[in-house]
């Protein structure tokens, strides 16, 4: 089985980016706990802060991936071309946020991704990763 975690802009500053909100911990380091966690899974792991890279990412392993857990961050609130990208493969995707977005500001309460996915993990910290992984394998 294969999971591939696409994390989206300032994802590659956890750990030091709003660490009261984020955690103190980087991802990469949370990527081992993750692999150690499901040792008979291979997850894979992209980050990027361009729009059309995620785009492109879904789009190359959105056919063959079992799973895509996708943090999105800010382009969860207005993508529309990451949703249609979302719709358009075959691969299940499961939408997290490491931090409870509907305690935070309005505009973050509203997610035009969501509809495209499986399903939406928030709140949980890294550990929303997990669980995300997790919903997948329940899908299979």
């Amino acid at each position: 089985m294969r999971i591939q975690i696409i994390n989206g802009p300032n994802l590659n500053l956890l750990g030091t980016r709003e660490p009261e909100i984020y955690g103190k911990k980087g991802f990469e380091e949370y990527l081992n706990v993750l692999r150690n966690a499901f040792p008979n899974i291979r997850i894979d792991y992209y980050q990027s802060n361009v729009e059309g890279e995620l785009i492109n990412k879904i789009h190359e392993v959105g056919f063959e991936a079992d799973g895509i857990v996708l943090n999105a961050g800010a382009y969860t609130h207005y993508s529309l071309a990451l949703m249609d990208a979302i719709k358009c493969v075959s691969t299940p995707v499961v939408e997290v946020h490491i931090s409870n977005v509907h305690q935070r500001e309005e505009f973050r309460h509203h997610s035009v991704i969501s509809p495209a996915c499986k399903g939406v993990i928030c709140g949980f910290g890294l550990n929303s990763y997990r669980l995300a992984i997790e919903a997948l394998l329940h899908m299979k």
